[in-house]
C-alpha cells in the first residue's frame, strides 16, 4: 500500500500540529497559517482540514479512508467515533501511542522489519487489527 512520501514538515505547518507524522516542531515564527490567509473559514475548509489531517496523521490514502468510513457507516453508530476506534486499533497505532516509537511511520517500520510479536507470533503488517 502506498503512503504520503513528501514533505512531512509542510503537511504540518499547514495543517497544525501532527504528532504522529514527526516529532519536530515548527519555529513560533514562521506559521505560514496565519500569513497566508486571512479571513473567515468556511465548513467546506474546516471539513477538509480535518479530513487531511486524519488521512497525513494514520498514513491513509483517500480511497482507504472511504473504506474505513464505508465500514463505519455499516455500524450504523456514529461515524466519526467509529472510525477513530477502527484506526486507534491498528497495531501501528498502539505501538506508537505506547511510546516504543516517536511516530507512526517510526512504529510501521519497526512492524515491517517484523520485531513485534502479538500473542506469540510475528506480526509484519501494520494496519493489523487489535483487539482491546
Amino acid at each position: 500500500m502506498s503512503c504520503y512520501r513528501g514533505p512531512r514538515f509542510k503537511k504540518i505547518r499547514r495543517l497544525g500540529a501532527l504528532p504522529g507524522l514527526t516529532s519536530k516542531r515548527p519555529r513560533a515564527g514562521s506559521d505560514l497559517r496565519n500569513q497566508s490567509r486571512s479571513g473567515k473559514r468556511s465548513q467546506y475548509r474546516i471539513r477538509l482540514e480535518e479530513k487531511q489531517k486524519l488521512r497525513f496523521h494514520y498514513g491513509l490514502t483517500e480511497r482507504q479512508l472511504l473504506n474505513y468510513v464505508h465500514i463505519a457507516r455499516k455500524a450504523k453508530w456514529a461515524i466519526g467515533r467509529v472510525l477513530l476506534q477502527l484506526l486507534e486499533m491498528h497495531l501501528d497505532n498502539i505501538l506508537f501511542r505506547l511510546g516504543m516509537a516517536s511516530t507512526i511511520l517510526g512504529a510501521r517500520q519497526l512492524v515491517n522489519h517484523r520485531h513485534i510479536l502479538v500473542n506469540g507470533r510475528i506480526v509484519d503488517i501494520p494496519s493489523y487489527c487489535c483487539k482491546p
